[in-house]
């Protein structure tokens, strides 16, 4: 529940119907303004060429999970800004999950992930979240550094934004950089006529900002002389000192905001002044003075957010209701509203390989858990970024913060926050826009799940006002069909639909005079009404640097273990593979023997092969949009990565398989144009010989048939369309036989999106040890009904 809290400081004022500027501005926002924001959390903060990215997203209107989207875009882009990927993340209660499978040849260099709903596209694209991540190769003519360079700025701000003569204005002093901002820096504030005394001094709270406080005097000129521990040095002025104005100071307590407003040399002082509070872009205090006065102080009590945490935006206006001050400030930053998981029992051991467990109480109101298990090397460095960073803090501004997550710390110095917020503009909205009446333009409104715009053609003309039968087949289900009707411009729609597997749509206008439904000559086309937008802005900086690659290049320890990782999983996928293709000698010769021995020749013939047989099996491929995409999932070892014209495109052992079609080497657009109802055979080929790993497809010959009991084959009237993307299982076991692996280096240990309770059943985190990890750390987040957050980082030893 949202609590408004209405004051009328000095006298109270009889209500007015009508309403004025400002009331008209507050009604505009709380209408009109509604935004989201997205975290995401990925299982590592550094990744090898190879690996696979696992990812958690959420996402927030305010400081509540969003039910605006149903759907979240994640793409994955290099330093280039080049599209390498993309998913289609079905989003429930705000959360969703996916994965990135990475090439074996990415080139090492810095990636970012763009992450963003449909309705955030209606606003700057400045609020996505675009995520660094650093990709190690060491096969890569260039390696990644990080930059020593601290190339930075500073700039100073005063509070509520006024520097008025005579009036004790605390300044907060902001550095900013493309790089890394140095590690601690200082400063003088000086006289520009006197410039070898210091009026005050300070030191940097951390990398980002600094405060100090000054009264100053008419007609003087104040500058800021700042030094970072290198000795590097930089001038700046501060404002021009006013004659008169408001003088704004808040400060933030367990209990409350405490302002304080004084007025110097206005005409009739502070009356009919307002002073208006937002959270999230809605109204959460307002106070209006109605006396001749100079002087107004007040506390703004915390349960305004219901004693959530959050930041209140604290405008103050004229009588004309015009923006004279501001400030932003965190409530409670003292008193982090952060829940613990309750943890009931725990095995927890050390020995390699060994099988450990923490069991979470069912007796809470927190049901759903996303859970990373991680080995922890000893290291004591801080997280620069988490979910308490992005959820209260980064996912509302656009400038870069150096890690935003010791704000929210055990340890977190709440003058820092404060100085930060000082430095900080609330740009989800700018009041003197809605004070004119502005409205953003809504031209994606939210939306759920997916939805197609379908065009059905016949005779090579639109079917206008005509009734269509549409047959939905969603993999082994048996069709729905249902009875559409297209409206003036010939299209009609299929609205809100949710899944996660290829959604087979055929369609069948009835023909005249009861001839029944008629396929001759009908075509159509499916287009995605909720679709990715271009990525229009620049990748951020980053502290990282590409140079050119030495014959000693020294690869990081986690890439190493990393890369000894994907060793160990093929060697796995291949003892799997060896086990399925066990032959069994000396029986009569099958039909499937035989058709290989008819399509396959010479150095095709291998015995490493696994065989799908169109001619003498039914394969249930006629509903397939290709043969590659029947293939996904079918062979062990085989694996699929879309490339930038969203074809699926074989690999095996991490690397692109080689394409045949009737033994003749070929790419994947020409594979995907064979009409499955064509194909005979489909052999998949694993380190033989020359060929190595290849994939072939061989065409029906002569008199040859498809076996199949589907009535249909793809057809004109037949299209399949992809929905979401569905998140990959994470692998939890070991290898029985440990000899088949050097050295267990895995880093993620248990990755589990959504973990939950069954029937007060305790939900189990279960994970095995690597070879080396001594302590675990665990991270635990959650949410409530109310959205209360659940966050919980611990080591367990």
């Amino acid at each position: 529940m949202r609590n408004i809290f209405f004051l009328l400081l000095i006298s109270i004022a009889q209500p007015v119907l009508a309403q004025t500027k400002l009331e008209k501005a507050i009604t505009n926002l709380e209408k009109n303004y509604d935004q989201e924001k997205v975290y995401l959390l990925t299982d590592k903060s550094q990744y090898a060429a190879g690996d696979q990215i696992w990812f958690k997203s959420f996402v927030f209107n305010g400081y509540n999970r969003s039910a605006l989207s149903t759907t979240l875009f994640v793409e994955l882009y290099d330093s280039d800004k080049k599209l390498i990927d993309w998913k289609t993340i079905l989003l429930t209660n705000g959360e969703g999950s996916g994965d990135f499978k990475l090439k074996e040849n990415l080139p090492e260099q810095v990636y970012f992930i763009r992450a963003y709903t449909p309705y955030m596209t209606n606003f700057i694209e400045d609020f996505q979240i675009v995520k660094t991540l650093p990709i190690y190769n060491p096969n890569s003519a260039e390696t990644l550094e990080i930059s020593k360079s601290t190339d930075w700025s500073a700039k100073a701000f005063p509070e509520g934004g006024t520097f008025i003569n005579g009036m004790p204005t605390k300044f907060a002093v902001r550095l900013s950089g493309n790089t890394t901002l140095p590690e601690s820096w200082t400063g003088k504030v000086i006289d520009s006529q006197t410039p070898n005394v210091s009026i005050t001094t300070f030191t940097s709270f951390d990398r980002n900002v600094a405060a100090f406080k000054i009264t100053p005097t008419l007609g003087k000129k104040y500058q800021v002389i700042i030094q970072d521990n290198t000795g590097k040095k930089q001038t700046i002025d501060l404002p021009e000192v006013a004659s008169s104005g408001l003088s704004l100071e808040v400060s933030s307590s367990k209990e409350g905001i405490k302002y304080s407003l004084k007025g110097v040399n206005l005409q009739h002082q502070l009356q009919h002044y307002k002073i208006v509070g937002t959270v999230n872009n809605y109204l959460a205090y307002k106070a209006n003075i109605n006396q001749l006065t100079n002087d107004v102080s007040s506390l703004i009590p915390s349960k305004i957010s219901d004693g959530a945490n959050g930041i209140l935006q604290l405008a103050v206006f004229d009588e004309q209701d015009n923006l004279v001050a501001r400030r932003l400030c965190f409530i409670r930053p003292n008193n982090l509203k952060i829940n613990k998981a309750q943890i009931v029992a725990r095995n927890i051991k050390q020995t390699p390989g060994s099988f450990s467990s923490i069991d979470l109480s069912p007796e809470t109101f927190f049901k759903n858990y996303t859970v990373l298990v991680s080995e922890d090397n000893g290291s004591s460095n801080p997280e620069e970024e988490n979910i308490l960073s992005a959820l209260w803090l980064t996912g509302d501004f656009t400038g870069k913060i150096d890690a935003p997550a010791q704000y929210f710390s055990t340890n977190a110095n709440t003058e820092a926050l404060d100085a930060l917020l000082i430095s900080e503009n609330w740009k989800r909205f700018d009041w003197n826009a809605v004070l004119n009446g502005s409205v953003p333009a809504i031209t994606t409104p939210s939306q759920q799940f997916l939805s197609y715009k379908i065009k059905p053609v016949k005779n090579n003309a639109l079917l206008k006002d005509t009734n269509v039968t549409v047959a939905l087949k969603l993999g082994e289900e048996a069709p729905a069909v249902n009875l559409f009707k297209t409206d003036e411009s010939g299209y009609f729609y299929l609205n809100n639909i949710n899944f996660n597997e290829p959604l087979s749509i055929s369609i069948f206008v009835n023909s005249d005079k009861d001839k029944g439904s008629d396929t001759n000559d009908l075509f159509f086309t499916a287009e995605p009404l909720i679709k990715p937008t271009p990525f229009k802005g620049n990748v951020p900086n980053t502290k990282y640097k590409l140079v050119k690659g030495t014959e000693n290049k020294k690869t990081p320890l986690a890439i190493s273990r990393a890369l000894n990782n994907q060793k160990n999983i093929k060697k796995s996928e291949n003892a799997e593979v060896q086990i399925e293709e066990v032959k069994i000698t000396g029986k009569k010769q099958d039909p499937k023997e035989e058709l290989n021995n008819q399509l396959s020749t010479g150095m095709f013939n291998s015995m490493n092969s696994t065989i799908f047989d169109f001619v003498n099996e039914d394969q249930h491929a006629a509903a397939s949009i290709n043969i590659l995409d029947w293939l996904q999932g079918r062979a062990a070892g085989l694996s699929f990565q879309r490339n930038s014209s969203g074809q699926n495109v074989p690999y095996m052992r991490g690397s692109p398989a080689l394409l045949y079609l009737d033994e003749i080497q070929t790419d994947v657009s020409m594979i995907s144009s064979v009409p499955v109802s064509n194909i005979a055979m489909v052999k998949i080929i694993k380190g033989a010989g020359l060929i190595g790993n290849a994939v072939l497809i061989y065409t029906m010959k002569g008199n040859m048939r498809p076996k199949t009991n589907e009535k249909d084959t793809k057809k004109n009237n037949l299209s399949i369309i992809k929905g979401y993307d569905k998140p990959s299982d994470f692998p939890i076991g070991v290898l029985d036989d440990k000899s088949k692996i050097e050295n267990d280096t895995r880093e993620t240990l248990y990755w589990n999106p959504n973990l939950f309770d069954s029937d007060y059943v305790p939900p189990r985190i279960k994970f095995f040890n690597n070879d080396r990890a001594t302590q675990f750390k665990v991270l635990i987040i959650s949410f409530d009904e109310d959205d209360n957050l659940l966050y919980d980082k611990e080591i367990f030893k």
